[in-house]
């Protein structure tokens, strides 16, 4: 087994140790799942003893917690760049099917069943608020009277949502998920599109 340096444990001692275990939670949510991480095995790949974890996490569910707020920035940065395209929504829905299937582990722990706690995570609860409110903004773009803004993004969410379970489920196949991904939210001509199914009504 690999061991760490003395200057490595003194840095971790001196404020770098929380991040690093965020770091290998994220390489284990890549390699198994949310199922695969835990403060031990981050601790043994970190190279600290599994007591130090509890001076930056109480539980696994407090490392989990940071980790999927991370994935909740990083989502709504990309939802945040594809709403500057000239169909915003288009191009946010699009936007979400890629970051899922990009990140399938990191996309399932954000939406696990943790997420129903994030009244006990003020980090996890302000990183999964503000996704939400980027996916807003968006369909306010194309409603600026405001009126029926929150069930139309949820029906965007919703929509999106659902593809890319049927993906990562293996309902749908992954190899088609390009086309898939083009037909719900780029429909025929003639057919309404998703901007515009989303725009509230008055």
């Amino acid at each position: 087994m690999s061991t760490v340096s003395t200057s490595n444990r003194s840095t971790y001692h001196h404020g770098h140790l929380r991040p690093a275990l965020i770091a290998a939670a994220r390489a284990l949510l890549d390699e198994g799942g949310p199922d695969s991480v835990g403060l031990r095995e981050a601790a043994r790949r970190v190279g600290v003893s599994p007591t130090a974890t509890y001076r930056h996490f109480r539980d696994k569910d407090d490392l989990l917690a940071s980790v999927a707020a991370e994935g909740f920035r990083e989502f709504a940065a990309a939802l945040a760049q594809a709403g500057r395209e000239g169909q915003p929504l288009s191009a946010m829905g699009a936007a979400y099917v890629d970051f899922a299937l990009a990140r399938p582990g990191m996309f399932r722990l954000m939406f696990s069943p943790l997420i129903a706690k994030r009244e006990a995570y003020p980090e996890l609860r302000e990183a999964a608020d503000e996704a939400f409110a980027v996916l807003r903004r968006g369909v306010q773009s194309q409603a600026p009277q405001g009126e029926g803004v929150e069930a139309a993004a949820l029906a965007a969410w919703s929509l999106v949502h659902g593809l890319v379970h049927l993906i990562l489920d293996g309902v749908l196949p992954k190899e088609s998920a390009q086309v898939f991904k083009s037909a719900i939210l780029a429909p025929p001509k003639g057919a309404p599109d998703f901007d515009r199914f989303t725009a509230p009504k008055r």
